[in-house]
């Protein structure tokens, strides 16, 4: 994980000076202002989130700079075998964007799709042929 979190926490400082210059540059423009300073404080959180998650857990094989390809072998985590509902997300996701484009009607749908979609995910091992 010290991977991730140098490269959060160096993004920060360099989105920071991002955001003075464009403030500057622009003649106090609030919002892009504002945006790019939201942008600093997420890298900043992802970063340290990551931080603290790298003290609880052990080393990885990519934290090491001698380690051999075979160190990261074995399971990466649980996946969903032939899961649909990932596409369900994104085809809610798909309609909900289009629907900034079209109409607030269309928001509301892709809304409701993506909310029963994200349950039928997350309950997935929980009914049918893979329940635990």
């Amino acid at each position: 994980m010290k991977v991730e979190t140098r490269f959060f926490l160096f993004l920060a400082p360099f989105f920071l000076i991002m955001t003075i210059i464009y403030g500057l540059w622009s003649h106090g423009e609030m919002i892009g202002t504002l945006a790019l300073l939201v942008l600093v404080l997420l890298v900043s959180m992802i970063g340290g989130y990551l931080g603290l998650l790298s003290r609880r857990i052990d080393a990885r094989p990519e934290d090491d700079a001698d380690a051999e390809i075979e160190q990261g072998a074995g399971d990466q985590g649980v996946y969903s075998p032939w899961s649909w509902w990932p596409l369900a997300i994104g085809l809610a996701a798909a309609i909900l964007f289009a629907g900034l484009a079209i109409g607030w009607w269309l928001v509301y749908v892709g809304a409701v799709l993506g909310a029963i979609a994200l349950v039928g995910w997350v309950f997935e091992f929980s009914r049918g042929q893979h329940a635990h």
